[in-house]
């Protein structure tokens, strides 16, 4: 964990150069993976963007079992913790990530409550965050997170100070959805407006009359044709492809139309907290709706006493794998990561998972497109190792409350 740096930039973080970086530098491909690993290599999520009841629904996550997962915004790794996992290791390239789950794990060891957990976690507007982090927190943080949290920005403020506002306005993402929310005024539309409606008649009428219309304005159009357009939800320019197989006239306008529709319409806002973030740019209130799972009074108690169950590393999910025994591990969570990454990266990957798999255990991951990323590019003798789920998956996907991805991927190990 010695590797993390409270700075390092894409340029000098060669596990990350490595992981996006597929063409020339001078070629126009080339210019996008880098552009997009400049910009990657900040915060990129203030909050996970996958849906962490259909995970642990998928995996049958339960006591006992040993998980590794992608941190990202750290929220999915504690709630798995809410089920009593027997250890998680957390892998992530972005040194902003690790630093901000560590963080998280910290406020839950100690702060004194769960109200107080809440307030610097989930609230905006609660001046005396950095505050709790200098009484509670910080002393307790190893040297390198806490001079990440402590350093000054360009503002004069420290990083930590950000959570006195609202920290999920910052990042690659939270720019991303503000610009969003920006692009909608400017043709006279409040996405925020959405969060008065009272039932899902009224969510639907709401995103046929003012959003839906969003997507055929000729400025959206050649907006949503340009690779560098969806940078900002964190996806590469090998996701952008995959999805603009999808649709025809050189533009992913419908395919982001689809997915926002899932999210706007398929889910009771009350129920549904990412569509609260995409929307609102806030988590819900008391009384409005539900807070993430790892947020919630009744899981608390556990997740608090279960964090020292993780372990957080700055490697890549291959790395970590062969590490470990063989057998060693029952539940692999890959979040996107594989929509990245070349035939040779899968194989590599799936040989240290399948060699680490203990009988039985479970790989759930998503893509941007519907179909399973491995179908044609695991060599045979590791795809036949593995069952894939398909029925299951597709039933799963269908639940998933995040709404951004084409598809949903359980695969278990043979007995």
């Amino acid at each position: 964990m010695t590797d993390l740096a409270p700075d390092a930039g894409f340029r000098k973080n060669g596990k990350l150069k490595s992981a996006l970086l597929q063409h020339k530098a001078l070629s126009k491909d080339g210019f996008s993976e880098r552009l997009f690993g400049l910009l990657f290599s900040g915060l990129v999520y203030p909050q996970i963007w996958e849906d962490p009841d259909v995970d642990m629904e998928a995996m049958e996550l339960d006591e006992g079992h040993r998980l590794v997962t992608i941190g990202s915004g750290g929220c999915n790794m504690l709630a798995y913790l809410s089920r009593s996992p027997a250890a998680i290791d957390v892998v992530d390239l972005n040194p902003n990530h690790i630093a901000l789950n560590r963080l998280k794990l910290a406020a839950f060891r100690h702060l004194p409550d769960h109200g107080s957990v809440v307030r610097m976690l989930a609230s905006e507007g609660v001046v005396t965050n950095s505050r709790t982090f200098d009484r509670y927190i910080a002393r307790h943080l190893d040297a390198v997170t806490r001079a990440y949290w402590n350093r000054r920005t360009a503002s004069g403020r420290r990083r930590i100070d950000v959570f006195n506002r609202n920290f999920y306005r910052t990042g690659l993402l939270g720019r991303f959805i503000g610009a969003g929310h920006l692009l909608a005024r400017i043709h006279g539309i409040r996405l925020e407006d959405i969060t008065k409606t009272r039932s899902l008649r009224e969510q639907r009428q709401f995103f046929d009359d003012a959003i839906a219309p969003l997507f055929d304005k000729p400025f959206v159009k050649w907006l949503t044709s340009r690779k560098s357009s969806l940078f900002g939800l964190g996806i590469p320019p090998q996701q952008y492809d995959e999805l603009a197989s999808l649709s025809d006239g050189g533009t992913i306008a419908p395919v982001l139309r689809h997915r926002l529709e899932k999210l706007a319409c398929h889910f009771p806002l009350k129920d549904n907290y990412f569509a609260w973030q995409a929307f609102a740019r806030r988590y819900p209130k008391a009384g409005e709706g539900t807070l993430p799972v790892y947020l919630k009074q009744e899981h608390y108690a556990a997740i608090r006493a279960n964090v020292d169950r993780v372990s957080v590393h700055h490697a890549t999910f291959t790395e970590l794998l062969s590490t470990k025994a063989a057998s060693s591990t029952d539940r692999y969570v890959l979040l996107d990561a594989q929509d990245w990454m070349t035939d040779g990266q899968l194989s590599e990957l799936w040989g240290e998972i399948t060699r680490t798999a203990a009988p039985g255990a479970r790989v759930i991951f998503r893509t941007a497109a519907e179909k399973s990323i491995l179908d044609g590019r695991l060599p045979q003798s590791l795809h036949d190792q593995w069952v894939y789920h398909a029925d299951r998956s597709h039933a799963l996907n269908l639940k998933d409350r995040s709404a951004i991805y084409g598809g949903f991927h359980v695969y278990e190990k043979k007995a």
